[in-house]
């Protein structure tokens, strides 16, 4: 019997949310599950203190080193970072990072085959860069490149002498001396990008985008589990975290695209699935799940706004069911794999 290990950096299954929901997916699957985190790792004895979901509650039992991990969260210290990399030369990870957006984004615009949906996006290494756009564009997007839930992202629209900006749903109108400030003040710690605001509006000009959420299955094989739009509730950012809501996918495009709603229907499934697989072939490491998060202008155009890696769970119970079972089965998967690997 396969046994997965969920790892994550927190220390009680009882503070992360999803742990119920996997371990109730791999006891359906009939697969041995338990949630440990790196300073549980005894690496000399390839044992480990984890937690085992038994009649509804968290045991703590010591246990072998599990067939495959479900690393469901990135080590926050130098010493999980050690340990997690020990643990990575013997088993099998299902998860592996992609990168922030800027690595992202050459990494697609390098490969061609999906560049044409990439919005022009550069490193801000200093203002100019920003009014350039600006001056170009006249309305900009300023995002951090390893944020994420849409935290940090600032729209700038520039009209004569000044310019409007949209921050955590409060606007403020800036001189171009004080817009100067504020991006230097904003860059002089992280990493940001700028890149053309894309308008992506709904018939009664709301913006709004599409998440495309897809995951690899029991066979290996990239499948769409869900596709939803997220519209902007107030501002100009789409996102179900900052204020955004969300719709059923089709009674949206049919409201949206009226008869030409299958169509747009069947291309966002098409894509979802086309470009998974082959931004897959992009990395040395397997992937198993992507959050592609897309518009449509006025020309029916599709555009990437960010791939995710670690993508939030889907707005319905239903679809996070749907998603713990499809990870469980993967991980499967990959034991398969790697037995396949040592008998040959």
């Amino acid at each position: 019997m396969t046994t997965i290990g969920m790892l994550s950096h927190r220390n009680d299954p009882k503070t992360v949310f999803k742990s119920y929901a996997y371990a109730a997916a791999a006891k359906m699957e009939g697969v041995e599950f338990f949630f440990f985190s790196p300073g549980r790792v005894n690496l000399k004895e390839k044992t480990i203190l984890g937690w085992v979901y038994v009649m509804g509650e968290w045991i703590e039992k010591t246990v072998p080193f599990p067939d495959v991990i479900y690393n469901s969260s990135p080590p926050i210290t130098e010493k999980q970072e050690v340990i997690v990399e020990a643990l990575r030369q013997d088993i099998p990870f299902t998860s592996n990072p992609i990168g922030d957006k800027m690595s992202v984004y050459n990494r697609i615009k390098k490969d061609g085959t999906f560049s044409n949906y990439l919005i022009p996006s550069v490193d801000i290494t200093k203002f100019d860069v920003v009014n350039d756009l600006l001056n170009e564009y006249q309305e900009i997007i300023v995002k951090p490149a390893s944020g994420a839930k849409g935290i940090g992202i600032v729209y700038i629209q520039q009209e004569d002498d000044q310019y409007t900006i949209y921050q955590n749903q409060l606007k403020q109108v800036l001189t171009k001396i004080e817009l100067k400030q504020f991006i230097e003040n904003i860059i002089k710690n992280d990493a940001f990008l700028s890149q053309p605001f894309i308008q992506s509006k709904t018939n009664n000009g709301l913006s709004y985008d599409f998440r495309l959420h897809t995951q690899k299955d029991g066979e290996g094989q990239w499948t769409l589990t869900t596709i939803y739009p997220r519209i902007a509730g107030e501002g100009v950012v789409a996102n179900l975290s900052g204020g955004g809501y969300s719709a059923i996918f089709e009674s949206f495009l049919k409201h949206e695209f009226e008869e030409k709603f299958y169509d747009v229907k069947r291309t966002l499934e098409h894509f979802a699935v086309h470009f998974s697989t082959h931004f897959d072939g992009l990395y040395n490491e397997p992937l198993d799940e992507l959050g592609i998060d897309i518009g449509i202008d006025a020309n029916r155009k599709i555009w990437i706004f960010e791939v995710n890696w670690r993508p939030g769970p889907p707005i319905l119970f239903s679809l996070e069911q749907d998603v713990t079972k499809r990870m469980i089965r993967y991980a499967c998967y990959l034991q398969l794999q790697k037995a396949r690997l040592m008998q040959s």
